[in-house]
């Protein structure tokens, strides 16, 4: 005898969104295995997720959102020569997909290469959602004398984790901080300067984005901290300028402003200056 199964129980619309979350968590796979969830606390990572590369490194931190770090960081890396730039940005924040003039395709292990003349770039192929998240960079394809970090995160968000990223923050001699020449954009510098300030976190040499200083609005001049007039006493804050087509159409293939790399160079022979400084035997 053949029995008609009944009608099945309704499912309601807080169970479908458990599973929809379940299987975005990673508890379900294809197949009829269950899985436990392996998640991360915030702030943390592997044990086994560390980064000794054998070429410097030179983080680039934008004080504020739109300060143009990245822009700056491939200046950078542009006057050194053979260089790479390795942007920690979670793939749509990413300020590198249309600076490439070649692109050399996925590694595979969560980043895309691009070359840019002598530069290396390279960005996340995926969204991250912290520092944490941000795969080990990979081994150069090319021979490179520097290895420019595009930190892309909160200073202050960063400092206090435990990863990679944040480890070469702390171990590296000198850092360059990016800000725009804005009452905000200044005290956003204050404050990165006193976020290392406070970890014991390496030298600063800062690159503000805008007019020169003398032509600073009142206002502006007037916001400038105490820590910021010491690096401008001590010579290490670079005026950037704008490029009205730059700044239009954003970070692409074109070349660089001369401008721009000469305000880059600056920022390089000053960190280097300090880090040749500390290399040497006391």
């Amino acid at each position: 005898m053949t029995t008609t199964p009944g009608p099945r129980r309704a499912v309601s619309t807080d169970e479908l969104k458990r599973a929809w979350l379940a299987v975005q968590s990673g508890q379900f796979r294809s197949g009829s295995h269950l899985r436990r969830a392996t998640s991360r606390r915030p702030g943390t990572s592997t044990p086994d997720v560390v980064w000794e590369p054998t070429e410097p490194v030179l983080p680039v931190i934008g004080c504020h959102g739109g300060a143009g770090a990245t822009t700056v960081a491939v200046a950078v890396a542009t006057a050194a020569g053979a260089a790479r730039v390795i942007e920690c940005a979670t793939a749509t924040a990413s300020g590198l997909a249309a600076a490439p003039t070649a692109e050399l395709g996925h590694t595979g292990t969560g980043w895309s290469q691009g070359r840019r003349d002598r530069v290396l770039l390279e960005r996340i192929t995926a969204n991250v959602t912290g520092p944490q998240d941000v795969p080990r960079p990979t081994e150069p394809t090319r021979p490179v004398g520097l290895n420019v970090l595009d930190v892309s995160w909160e200073l202050g968000q960063l400092l206090v984790g435990s990863c990679w990223l944040a480890d070469q923050v702390r171990r590296v001699p000198v850092v360059i901080a990016v800000t725009s020449a804005t009452v905000p954009g200044l005290r956003r510098l204050e404050g990165v300067l006193a976020l290392l300030d406070d970890h014991d976190v390496a030298d600063v040499v800062a690159g503000v984005v805008g007019p020169r200083r003398g032509r600073w609005p009142r206002g502006v001049a007037a916001s400038v901290g105490r820590r910021t007039r010491e690096l401008d006493r001590c010579g290490r804050l670079v005026d950037v300028p704008t490029d009205t087509g730059l700044a239009a159409r954003g970070l692409d293939s074109q070349p660089l402003p001369p401008a721009l790399l000469s305000a880059a160079a600056t920022l390089l022979r000053l960190a280097q200056a300090d880090t040749h400084e500390k290399d040497l035997p006391s």
